[in-house]
Protein backbone atom coordinates (compact mmCIF):
# COMPACT_ATOMS: atom_id res chain seq x y z
CA UNK A 1 0.00 0.00 0.00
CA UNK A 2 2.69 2.44 1.02
CA UNK A 3 4.54 1.51 -2.34
CA UNK A 4 1.59 2.35 -4.46
CA UNK A 5 1.11 5.58 -2.40
CA UNK A 6 4.44 6.44 -3.07
CA UNK A 7 3.69 5.89 -6.85
CA UNK A 8 1.46 7.99 -6.85
CA UNK A 9 2.98 10.85 -4.96
CA UNK A 10 6.52 10.19 -7.26
CA UNK A 11 4.09 10.61 -10.76
CA UNK A 12 1.94 13.73 -9.09
CA UNK A 13 5.42 15.97 -9.19
CA UNK A 14 7.01 14.33 -12.11
CA UNK A 15 4.30 15.76 -14.12
CA UNK A 16 4.10 19.14 -11.94
CA UNK A 17 7.72 18.80 -13.07
CA UNK A 18 6.91 18.74 -16.35
CA UNK A 19 4.91 21.76 -17.41
CA UNK A 20 7.79 23.73 -14.56
CA UNK A 21 10.34 22.64 -17.30
CA UNK A 22 7.93 23.45 -19.89
CA UNK A 23 6.96 26.91 -18.97
CA UNK A 24 10.38 28.42 -17.56
CA UNK A 25 12.67 27.99 -20.40
CA UNK A 26 9.72 30.42 -22.31
CA UNK A 27 9.90 32.74 -19.44
CA UNK A 28 13.77 33.43 -19.29
CA UNK A 29 13.89 33.22 -23.36
CA UNK A 30 10.92 34.82 -24.02
CA UNK A 31 12.77 38.33 -25.24
CA UNK A 32 14.85 35.88 -27.83
CA UNK A 33 12.31 34.24 -28.55
CA UNK A 34 9.31 37.11 -29.69
CA UNK A 35 12.75 38.70 -31.71
CA UNK A 36 13.15 35.41 -33.40
CA UNK A 37 9.79 35.39 -34.61
CA UNK A 38 9.39 39.12 -35.68
CA UNK A 39 10.57 38.01 -39.05
CA UNK A 40 9.68 34.91 -40.66
CA UNK A 41 13.22 34.74 -42.46
CA UNK A 42 14.32 34.73 -38.96
CA UNK A 43 12.39 31.08 -38.25
CA UNK A 44 16.15 29.44 -37.98
CA UNK A 45 16.71 31.34 -34.99
CA UNK A 46 13.49 30.54 -33.37
CA UNK A 47 13.95 26.72 -34.21
CA UNK A 48 17.82 26.82 -32.55
CA UNK A 49 16.16 28.27 -29.63
CA UNK A 50 13.21 25.67 -29.65
CA UNK A 51 15.32 23.00 -29.39
CA UNK A 52 17.74 24.07 -27.08
CA UNK A 53 14.32 24.36 -24.61
CA UNK A 54 13.92 20.94 -25.44
CA UNK A 55 16.92 19.63 -24.60
CA UNK A 56 16.53 21.32 -21.20
CA UNK A 57 13.07 19.64 -21.20
CA UNK A 58 14.66 15.98 -21.48
CA UNK A 59 17.92 16.34 -19.60
CA UNK A 60 15.44 17.92 -16.59
CA UNK A 61 13.29 15.03 -16.84
CA UNK A 62 15.78 12.39 -16.63
CA UNK A 63 15.82 11.19 -20.35
CA UNK A 64 18.79 9.48 -21.51
CA UNK A 65 17.85 10.65 -25.06
CA UNK A 66 19.73 8.97 -28.24
CA UNK A 67 19.43 9.53 -31.98
CA UNK A 68 20.33 6.61 -34.74
CA UNK A 69 20.66 8.07 -37.92
CA UNK A 70 20.33 5.78 -40.67
CA UNK A 71 20.62 8.84 -43.34
CA UNK A 72 21.08 12.49 -42.43
CA UNK A 73 19.45 15.15 -43.96
CA UNK A 74 21.19 17.54 -46.21
CA UNK A 75 21.38 21.38 -45.20
CA UNK A 76 19.63 23.35 -47.10
CA UNK A 77 17.02 20.97 -48.81
CA UNK A 78 13.30 20.36 -47.34
CA UNK A 79 11.46 17.29 -46.13
CA UNK A 80 8.68 16.04 -44.80
CA UNK A 81 9.76 14.80 -41.15
CA UNK A 82 6.88 12.04 -39.42
CA UNK A 83 6.76 10.31 -36.32
CA UNK A 84 4.68 8.38 -34.46
CA UNK A 85 2.51 10.27 -31.70
CA UNK A 86 2.26 8.91 -28.18
CA UNK A 87 3.74 11.19 -25.92
CA UNK A 88 3.67 15.27 -24.82
CA UNK A 89 7.44 14.70 -25.23
CA UNK A 90 7.33 13.54 -29.12
CA UNK A 91 7.75 17.61 -29.89
CA UNK A 92 10.44 17.80 -28.39
CA UNK A 93 12.27 14.81 -28.85
CA UNK A 94 11.20 15.67 -32.63
CA UNK A 95 13.05 18.90 -32.40
CA UNK A 96 16.13 17.37 -30.82
CA UNK A 97 16.19 14.73 -33.63
CA UNK A 98 16.31 16.77 -36.62
CA UNK A 99 18.76 19.74 -37.02
CA UNK A 100 17.23 20.59 -40.49
CA UNK A 101 14.90 23.42 -39.51
CA UNK A 102 10.96 22.16 -40.04
CA UNK A 103 7.69 23.89 -39.39
CA UNK A 104 4.97 21.51 -37.01
CA UNK A 105 1.42 20.92 -38.69
CA UNK A 106 -0.42 20.41 -35.56
CA UNK A 107 -3.78 20.68 -33.87
CA UNK A 108 -5.10 23.79 -33.39
CA UNK A 109 -6.32 23.26 -29.68
CA UNK A 110 -2.91 23.32 -28.56
CA UNK A 111 -2.82 26.67 -29.13
CA UNK A 112 -4.50 27.40 -25.55
CA UNK A 113 -1.81 26.48 -23.59
CA UNK A 114 -0.49 29.41 -21.49
CA UNK A 115 2.69 30.61 -22.33
CA UNK A 116 3.65 27.91 -25.04
CA UNK A 117 -0.09 28.44 -26.91
CA UNK A 118 1.84 31.88 -27.81
CA UNK A 119 4.56 30.86 -29.81
CA UNK A 120 2.66 27.52 -31.10
CA UNK A 121 0.14 29.43 -32.74
CA UNK A 122 2.74 32.02 -34.34
CA UNK A 123 5.40 29.49 -35.53
CA UNK A 124 3.36 26.39 -36.57
CA UNK A 125 0.60 25.77 -39.04
CA UNK A 126 -2.29 24.97 -37.12
CA UNK A 127 -5.71 22.52 -38.48
CA UNK A 128 -8.70 22.45 -37.15
CA UNK A 129 -9.35 18.22 -38.04
CA UNK A 130 -13.13 18.70 -38.04
CA UNK A 131 -13.19 21.52 -40.63
CA UNK A 132 -12.65 20.34 -44.02
CA UNK A 133 -11.51 24.21 -44.99
CA UNK A 134 -8.67 24.28 -41.94
CA UNK A 135 -7.33 20.84 -44.01
CA UNK A 136 -7.11 22.75 -47.23
CA UNK A 137 -5.85 25.48 -46.15
CA UNK A 138 -2.84 23.66 -44.75
CA UNK A 139 -1.51 22.75 -48.09
CA UNK A 140 -1.29 26.78 -48.93
CA UNK A 141 0.64 27.38 -45.66
CA UNK A 142 2.97 24.85 -46.13
CA UNK A 143 3.43 25.31 -49.47
CA UNK A 144 4.52 29.64 -48.19
CA UNK A 145 6.86 27.55 -45.66
CA UNK A 146 8.92 25.16 -48.11
CA UNK A 147 9.33 28.06 -50.16
CA UNK A 148 11.38 29.74 -47.41
CA UNK A 149 13.63 26.78 -47.59
CA UNK A 150 12.09 25.25 -44.50
CA UNK A 151 11.07 21.00 -43.98
CA UNK A 152 7.57 20.45 -42.55
CA UNK A 153 6.90 17.77 -39.48
CA UNK A 154 3.60 15.85 -39.41
CA UNK A 155 2.25 13.20 -37.13
CA UNK A 156 -0.22 11.62 -39.11
CA UNK A 157 -1.95 9.40 -36.66
CA UNK A 158 -3.57 12.94 -36.47
CA UNK A 159 -3.58 12.07 -32.47
CA UNK A 160 -2.89 9.78 -30.02
CA UNK A 161 -5.03 6.76 -29.32
CA UNK A 162 -7.20 6.61 -26.57
CA UNK A 163 -6.22 3.17 -26.11
CA UNK A 164 -2.86 2.90 -25.33
CA UNK A 165 -2.45 -0.86 -26.64
CA UNK A 166 -2.28 0.16 -29.93
CA UNK A 167 1.12 0.52 -30.96
CA UNK A 168 0.63 2.56 -34.22
CA UNK A 169 -2.53 3.93 -35.22
CA UNK A 170 -3.80 4.26 -39.39
CA UNK A 171 -2.35 7.14 -40.76
CA UNK A 172 -3.86 10.32 -42.75
CA UNK A 173 -2.67 10.89 -45.55
CA UNK A 174 -2.11 14.78 -45.69
CA UNK A 175 1.53 14.34 -45.34
CA UNK A 176 1.86 12.01 -47.88
CA UNK A 177 -0.60 14.23 -50.62
CA UNK A 178 1.88 17.39 -49.49
CA UNK A 179 5.24 15.69 -50.01
CA UNK A 180 4.38 14.35 -53.51
CA UNK A 181 2.91 17.63 -54.55
CA UNK A 182 6.28 19.25 -53.94
CA UNK A 183 8.32 16.53 -54.54
CA UNK A 184 10.01 16.34 -51.31
CA UNK A 185 11.33 13.14 -49.42
CA UNK A 186 9.48 11.19 -46.64
CA UNK A 187 11.63 10.91 -43.38
CA UNK A 188 10.34 8.32 -41.15
CA UNK A 189 11.34 8.87 -37.63
CA UNK A 190 10.57 6.07 -35.03
CA UNK A 191 10.11 7.07 -31.27
CA UNK A 192 10.56 3.68 -29.54
CA UNK A 193 10.62 4.76 -25.81
CA UNK A 194 8.16 7.96 -25.46
CA UNK A 195 5.06 6.07 -24.66
CA UNK A 196 6.82 4.40 -21.71
CA UNK A 197 8.53 7.97 -20.93
CA UNK A 198 5.44 10.04 -20.31
CA UNK A 199 2.57 8.81 -21.75
CA UNK A 200 -0.58 11.08 -22.01
CA UNK A 201 -1.78 9.05 -19.03
CA UNK A 202 -1.84 11.30 -15.60
CA UNK A 203 -0.21 8.52 -13.50
CA UNK A 204 2.82 7.23 -15.18
CA UNK A 205 5.77 7.63 -16.70
CA UNK A 206 9.50 8.04 -15.41
CA UNK A 207 13.42 8.43 -16.02
CA UNK A 208 15.12 6.34 -18.67
CA UNK A 209 16.16 6.29 -21.83
CA UNK A 210 14.26 7.73 -24.92
CA UNK A 211 15.60 6.59 -28.31
CA UNK A 212 14.79 7.93 -31.86
CA UNK A 213 15.70 5.82 -34.97
CA UNK A 214 15.78 8.13 -38.06
CA UNK A 215 15.37 5.98 -41.00
CA UNK A 216 16.52 5.72 -44.79
CA UNK A 217 14.36 8.32 -46.65
CA UNK A 218 10.88 7.49 -49.10
CA UNK A 219 11.54 9.53 -51.93
CA UNK A 220 8.44 11.36 -54.05
CA UNK A 221 10.78 12.21 -57.09
CA UNK A 222 8.38 10.99 -60.29
CA UNK A 223 5.43 10.21 -58.11
CA UNK A 224 1.36 11.73 -58.07
CA UNK A 225 -1.37 12.21 -55.99
CA UNK A 226 -2.61 8.24 -56.90
CA UNK A 227 0.77 7.03 -55.35
CA UNK A 228 -0.45 8.79 -52.02
CA UNK A 229 -2.06 5.37 -50.54
CA UNK A 230 1.05 3.04 -51.50
CA UNK A 231 3.71 5.98 -50.00
CA UNK A 232 1.30 5.92 -47.00
CA UNK A 233 1.30 2.52 -46.53
CA UNK A 234 5.32 2.36 -47.03
CA UNK A 235 6.08 5.04 -44.40
CA UNK A 236 4.01 3.08 -42.04
CA UNK A 237 5.66 0.06 -42.38
CA UNK A 238 8.66 1.33 -41.91
CA UNK A 239 7.67 2.88 -38.25
CA UNK A 240 5.65 -0.21 -37.70
CA UNK A 241 8.34 -2.56 -37.98
CA UNK A 242 10.91 -0.28 -36.03
CA UNK A 243 8.08 -0.98 -33.13
CA UNK A 244 7.35 -4.32 -33.21
CA UNK A 245 11.06 -5.20 -33.55
CA UNK A 246 12.05 -3.37 -30.09
CA UNK A 247 8.79 -4.77 -28.42
CA UNK A 248 10.18 -8.50 -29.50
CA UNK A 249 13.62 -7.65 -28.63
CA UNK A 250 12.09 -6.88 -24.65
CA UNK A 251 10.19 -9.89 -24.62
Amino acid sequence: MRMIIFKYIFWTVYRIWFYILVTLPIIVLFPLLLLSILREAWYPYFFKLARFWSKIILVGMGFNYSIERQQVPQKDKSYMFIANHTSMTDIMLMLISVKNPFVFVGKKELAKIPLFGFFYKRTCILVDRSNPESRKAVFLRAQRRLKTGVSICIFPEGGVPDDESIILDDFKDGAFRLAINHQIPIVPITFLDNKKRLPYTFFSGSPGKMRAVIHPFLETSGLNVDDTKQLNKNAKDVILEALQKDQALLK
